[in-house]
């Protein structure tokens, strides 16, 4: 009885903790340093501060524990923020933070590289292990539209089928949770 019991419990336990897997952020140099040492896919989530759908994309979609499980295990998930300020060095350029000349904060260098001059958030960048992009998203999405798109990608399904070929087997873990 007591051996059930113990068990119960740590069953319990680590039905709680999935529940509540949160999305394990980190900056863009640490994912850079992540990938030279483990190699992973990458997610990067290009958002401002000013920006109400990111808001409502960290406060739904990111927030949502089947969707904070799939990324921790299958990409290193990288905020950031399209307006940041400092320097940074990426395969042998240097990226700036840009001020406008009105001297409201522009822009980051990376962050248009990454959005390929696409300006709109948020909007999300999918790199593979070796830091190559494989697809820019640009648009808020709930977890039900957000999930099959980080699937497609995680288990490296877009390469050998269409995302259409993709949905159609698709299962979602959403309502199972």
């Amino acid at each position: 009885m007591r051996k059930i019991l113990i068990i119960a419990l740590f069953a319990m336990i680590s039905m709680c903790s999935m529940a509540q897997e949160k999305i394990q952020w980190m900056s863009f140099e640490n994912a850079v340093e992540r990938c030279t040492n483990e190699p992973k896919m990458v997610f990067i989530d290009v958002y401002t501060d000013w920006c109400g759908w990111c808001k409502r994309m960290d406060a739904s979609t990111f927030a949502n524990p089947v969707i904070g499980q799939y990324m921790n295990e299958h990409f290193y998930c990288v905020k950031f923020d399209a307006e940041r300020q400092d320097t940074l060095n990426f395969n042998g350029h240097q990226f700036i933070g840009v001020m406008r000349p009105d001297g409201r904060k522009g822009s980051h260098q990376l962050a248009q590289a990454l959005l390929k001059g696409k300006m709109s958030y948020p909007s999300y960048v999918i790199m593979n292990e070796e830091m190559k992009i494989i697809q820019v998203i640009g648009g808020y999405q709930e977890a039900k539209q957000f999930e099959p798109m980080i699937h497609y990608f995680g288990d490296e399904a877009y390469k050998t089928m269409s995302g259409d070929d993709f949905l159609k087997d698709f299962k979602s873990e959403l309502n199972r949770s």
